[in-house]
């Protein structure tokens, strides 16, 4: 395939578009992880798409490092100035933190299981006028 195309039209790994990715791209995309950027917007700073920074992480190691290790520490900085503010006495900085932290706990919807006995259905048959085997299970 001299053109550089598969059998079916579309570029392949030994003749495609020459990648934009810079060793640049590295640090900046780690100063915009602290700053809160999601690969979306990583994508519309860079100009590509989002399945380029994608491609980029699988092709760069040091780009991934850099996105992890920027995310990492914003979330961290993020989740400790949430600890604090929770601590300080901001109720809502508290129910958040609770919320989030101990969901199984502190969550607004609790599941409960619920089981009728026979005496349960034969009441219920009674008020809605069926017989208990006439009832859905």
């Amino acid at each position: 395939m001299a053109n550089g195309k598969n059998g079916n039209g579309k570029k392949n790994g030994n003749g495609g578009r020459p990648t934009s990715y810079r060793k640049e791209y590295a640090e900046q995309a780690f100063k915009l992880c602290l700053l809160g950027f999601t690969d979306a917007e990583l994508a519309d700073f860079f100009g590509v798409s989002e399945t380029t920074i994608n491609n980029w992480k699988n092709a760069h190691p040091e780009f991934l490092e850099s996105l992890k290790r920027g995310k990492s520490v914003a979330d961290a900085e993020v989740a400790h100035t949430l600890y604090q503010t929770a601590v300080s006495g901001n109720v809502t900085a508290c129910i958040y933190w609770t919320k989030n932290r101990r969901k199984q706990d502190w969550r607004d919807r609790h599941e409960l299981e619920h089981s009728a006995g026979k005496s349960d259905l034969e009441t219920i048959a009674r008020i809605l006028g069926v017989k208990p085997e006439d009832l859905p299970e």
